[in-house]
């Protein structure tokens, strides 16, 4: 019932992998799916219009001046019209024209016009896929909100083996249904929720301050799927790069007690989830001028202990929100000391991920992380793009919310 009834814009991408759409299609309308289609110039080597119109019930939309429809503004009506955006194959051109906002047919016109989410599929060699400029691209992407389904690892077309090959329909058509299925979740209730994220900045004088390599990203994801499942979320966020989504309430702040006053101006919510990186010493005192360092004495640095957002936040019996979650960003011992920070702060869920391994934690597009309750019971994500990652927390900490963790798949 999840998948029933709602609305998906398929665009078909010039990729060998366009094939599957077809397939995708057909696994769709089985699930009583309403589909529409844009085929674009390079995706007509692949499929046929035909073949699109005879599966999805109706002709595909192909070009941006249609004279058989003037009456319909198609770059808005589709995207209005949809649930959700999906393209497959996405290939390392399309990639691109994304990246620079490019709106040269109706199909890149149609996703910059967007105010639904999009779901990009990519396909593609090896090497493109793992080329510094599709890199890029991906992180941009990522930046301005696009979500992911794969690429997987496997044998590919030109019969090159790795990464870049295109998930299967039956992996599309899961992610969508979970997708669904967890918007589901807080359709019609009025759920808020509060997350932290970033570093926070401790200054020592005007120009140097304490702080630590956390980029925000992955606070951010949280936030953001949250909101995209319907929960009224405000994002406080120490310093960061990240262009924020307007759609997000974002509170900005500097240090750990410009961050702690936030906090507690935004309770009580129902949910709050601690992904912010505060430091934990702060100067005891703050010089108002540069210290020179021919007059400074560096050798000592007097500091005291920050505010526990997340301990008053679990301790707080007045205004403690009914979900408090906690990230525990370990270099050793990760899942122990994790489990003693859950107990020891009052929280209803601790995310561990190991921050000693580059690939993956701060200032990375990836990470990896370990979800555990209060009976000690533990959900491992694999190494996955930040975004993935929030959704899978996002799923969690929600079924948690709803179900005190009982009936959890």
């Amino acid at each position: 019932m999840t998948l029933k009834n709602k609305k998906i814009l398929i665009v078909i991408g010039g990729g060998i992998s366009a094939y599957k759409s077809l397939d995708l299609i057909r696994l769709l309308k089985k699930k009583d799916v309403e589909i529409k289609t844009i085929l674009t110039k390079s995706g007509k080597e692949f499929v046929t219009s035909l073949s699109l119109a005879s599966l999805a019930g109706s002709k595909p939309y192909e070009d941006i001046f249609d004279v058989n429809n003037e009456s319909e503004i198609d770059h808005i009506s589709l995207s209005r019209w949809a649930d959700i955006i999906l393209v497959i194959p996405t290939t390392a051109n399309l990639m691109t024209k994304l990246t620079l906002g490019k709106a040269e047919d109706l199909a890149t016109t149609v996703m910059l016009a967007s105010n639904k989410e999009i779901i990009l599929v990519p396909a593609m060699n090896i090497r493109m896929w793992l080329h510094k400029a599709t890199q890029n691209n991906l992180k941009a992407l990522l930046d301005f909100g696009y979500k992911f389904i794969g690429p997987t690892t496997g044998e590919m077309a030109c019969g090159e083996y790795g990464e870049g090959k295109m998930s299967s329909p039956r992996q599309i058509l899961e992610y969508l249904n979970n997708h669904f299925k967890d918007r589901d979740l807080v359709k019609n209730k009025k759920i808020t929720a509060l997350v932290t994220t970033g570093p926070t900045r401790e200054y020592l004088d005007p120009v140097r301050f304490i702080s630590n390599e956390s980029s925000g990203k992955q606070g951010y994801e949280v936030a953001l799927a949250l909101s995209k499942l319907g929960v009224k979320t405000t994002l406080i966020a120490g310093p960061s790069k990240i262009n924020f989504s307007k759609d997000i309430k974002t509170k900005n702040v500097t240090s750990g007690t410009e961050m702690m006053n936030k906090v507690k101006s935004s309770l009580p919510v129902d949910i709050a989830i601690c992904a912010a990186a505060v430091s934990d010493f702060k100067p005891l005192t703050r010089k108002k001028e540069k210290m020179k360092k021919k007059h400074s004495n560096f050798s000592t640095i007097k500091l005291e202990k920050n505010l526990d957002i997340l301990e008053f936040l679990g301790k707080n019996n007045k205004s403690r929100p009914k979900m408090v979650v906690g990230f525990s960003a370990e270099t050793e011992n990760v899942i122990e000391n994790s489990k003693i920070k859950l107990r020891d702060k009052h929280c209803d869920l601790i995310i561990a991920n190991d921050v000693s391994n580059k690939n993956v934690g701060f200032n990375v597009d990836f990470n990896k992380v370990s979800i555990i309750d209060k009976s000690g019971k533990i959900l491992s994500i694999p190494k996955n793009k930040k975004s993935f990652i929030a959704s899978k927390i996002a799923k969690r900490i929600l079924e948690e919310f709803f179900t005190d963790g009982k009936n959890i798949n």
